[in-house]
């Protein structure tokens, strides 16, 4: 039975949270195989692992804590981090569950009980149309086990136990209250994910292992209800779209919900702080970004396709996929959207590798660039490319990678590596021959065109004739980074720093940075790169798309984008940070404009791909 648990502390809870993330994550495949409600998409244990991921990462940065500080770390990076309807309950849970904690630097078994009904009640009170034979109700028997154990016992570990018994149970009732887990033969795979989470805990206490066998996965290989099950009609909306935005104004829970209960459903909305994140099925997403935008600064946001999942985990091909490497700055919506791959390149900062995007925020990167520190970067590997492309490859008849210009990195010449090495004549790389969201334009493209019916090679050779009448400007504070990084010669960069001169600098057609003008003081710059466009761009255009991005001036990124708006009338200007690999060259107050016109497309079937 193990020995009598006392109390809980801060590092008891932190490694108990660390070994619920572990054990969640090995059972992510199950939860995702039998995902049948609220939509048939295959995604609930991705969402509930990668929303424990969160935590987790959080919680090993954080270190031995005190109780109150680590519950806080969890729930906010629950909020943070949270994914899909799974990600958004644990996180409501886990907000009430540190609202029960309060100051308290320990728990004894009646206060953790306690602690757990607090979370299942804020849960509860969270959601718009509660539907039992979910997480929900998991939740509910899970305060009550611990209840009904720490009225029995003084011991932590039982009221942990009960929880578990009283979970178990409830999961296991879950296709009596639900006619879509009864129809597929499973349970809940929420309620599942929660059961997941307390079976960690318990098995971390009783030394029993937190992590996945071979065997565990070898039995999962016929089992995948979720991609056989139809959706309900009313639920059949085609985005799984989030928000989190920050603001010392945010609506109200109520008011949220009230503005977009007409506009889909599966509606979660969670307020703590100074943060509000969102997560609704839709149709078009569009709607809810612009709201989002009124109420603050949007952190974060993405719309991921369900029909495309599900048709995935049913095993039907993809006629063409696209994968890019980190260095396209798409935002993660329109990565999520359009389903793109993407492979992480990497920063090297104080003798720490950090992978672009997944382990170091610009913010952070950023604060740290201006502090003194002094990043390298690196390529992904030739084994992070077979492994993306292996990846796309199962999930489509054909691929096209959209890779960062060969001549300014041997990003390229890896993915070329990988590509050979796997030998598949349906893999067709693409040399971008630019950077930023230059490559990201072409990879969104890309992505159209697939959708279009386009084939690979007819993609690949629609996107050179693309390349040929695109481009960008941009500028740096500095010339400092790319000299240190060989992107210029010492000679350019002296004489741009000569007199207070900026430099304006673009990509040429063979992908290497080139100078093209230079003016005096940063008020000229603006000016001086519209007079470039305008030389750039014909008179007379139907399908222009722009970008502008940034290395930490967000401020000028917004004029940027107002003035190329008012005088282009671009299809859209996309805003979007410069990924740390790339910032570590240009340094902090860089920015660029990108365009891409994509007039005289060829006649074909299916090009129809016009807004």
């Amino acid at each position: 039975m193990g020995a009598a648990i006392a109390y809980l502390d801060g590092p008891r809870l932190r490694r108990s949270l660390l070994a619920a993330a572990q054990w969640v994550h090995s059972g992510r495949e199950e939860l995702n195989r039998i995902n049948v409600f609220p939509v048939p998409d295959g995604d609930t244990g991705t969402n509930f692992a990668l929303t424990w991921r969160s935590i987790s990462e959080a919680l090993s940065r954080l270190g031995d804590a005190p109780l109150p500080e680590v519950s806080r770390t969890a729930a906010q990076a629950a909020v943070m981090g949270s994914r899909g309807n799974s990600g958004m309950m644990l996180s409501h849970f886990l907000v009430g569950f540190d609202e029960g904690i309060g100051a308290r630097f320990r728990l004894r078994a009646r206060e953790l009980a306690q602690a757990i009904r607090r979370g299942f009640d804020r849960l509860h009170s969270s959601l718009e149309n509660p539907v039992e034979g979910t997480i929900l109700t998991v939740c509910r028997e899970a305060a009550t086990g611990a209840e009904a154990a720490a009225a029995a016992d003084g011991d932590v570990l039982e009221v942990v136990r009960g929880a578990l018994r009283h979970a178990e149970d409830a999961l296991e009732r879950t296709p009596e209250l639900l006619a879509d887990l009864r129809k597929a033969g499973v349970v809940d795979a929420g309620g599942k994910g929660f059961v997941r989470m307390i079976e960690g805990i318990v098995r971390l206490i009783e030394g029993r292992a937190t992590q996945e066998r071979a065997e565990d996965r070898a039995a999962l290989a016929s089992l995948a209800p979720a991609a056989t099950f139809e959706v309900a009609e009313e639920r059949d909306f085609r985005y799984c779209t989030e928000v989190l935005v920050r603001g010392d104004r945010l609506p109200s829970s109520a008011e949220v919900r009230g503005l977009l209960h007409e506009l889909g459903g599966s509606l979660q909305v969670l307020r703590t702080g100074d943060l509000l994140r969102v997560h609704i099925h839709l149709n078009e997403p569009e709607p809810l970004f612009q709201l989002a935008g009124e109420w603050g600064q949007v952190l974060a946001h993405k719309a991921e396709d369900m029909r495309e999942q599900h048709r995935m985990l049913a095993g039907e091909l993809r006629p063409v996929a696209v994968v890019a490497d980190t260095g396209c700055d798409l935002p993660d919506e329109l990565v999520d959207r359009h389903g793109i791959g993407l492979v992480p390149l990497q920063v090297i900062l104080d003798d720490r590798v950090y992978r672009d995007r997944l382990d170091i925020a610009p913010s952070d990167f950023y604060r740290r660039l201006r502090a003194g520190a002094v990043p390298t970067t690196s390529q992904p590997t030739v084994a992070q490319f077979s492994e993306a492309f292996q990846h796309a490859c199962a999930g489509a008849e054909s691929v096209v990678a959209v890779i960062l210009s060969g001549a300014l990195s041997g990003t390229f010449a890896n993915a070329e590596s990988a590509r050979r090495a796997l030998g598949h004549s349906r893999l067709h790389l693409f040399d971008s021959r630019t950077v930023t969201l230059s490559q990201g334009m072409l990879a969104i493209r890309a992505s159209e065109l697939a959708e279009a019916g386009w084939s690979a090679a007819e993609i690949v050779s629609e996107l050179a004739r693309i390349r040929e009448q695109s481009g960008m400007f941009f500028t740096v504070d500095t010339l400092e980074n790319l000299i240190r990084s060989g992107r210029v010669s010492r000679a350019r960069g002296w004489l741009g720093g000569l007199l207070g001169l900026k430099p304006i600098l673009t990509i040429d057609s063979e992908g290497r940075v080139v100078p093209v003008d230079r003016v005096r003081g940063r008020e000229r710059l603006l000016p001086r790169v519209l007079e470039l466009l305008d030389q750039s761009l014909p008179p007379r255009y139907e399908r222009l798309r722009m970008a502008v991005v940034h290395a930490d001036v967000p401020d000028v990124a917004a004029r940027v984008r107002e003035a190329v708006r008012d005088r282009y009338h671009p299809l859209d200007v996309i805003v979007q940070p410069v990924t740390p690999v790339l910032g570590a060259h240009a340094g902090p107050g860089a920015w660029a404009v990108c365009w891409q016109l994509e007039d005289g497309v060829p006649e074909r079937p299916g090009n129809n791909t016009g807004r």
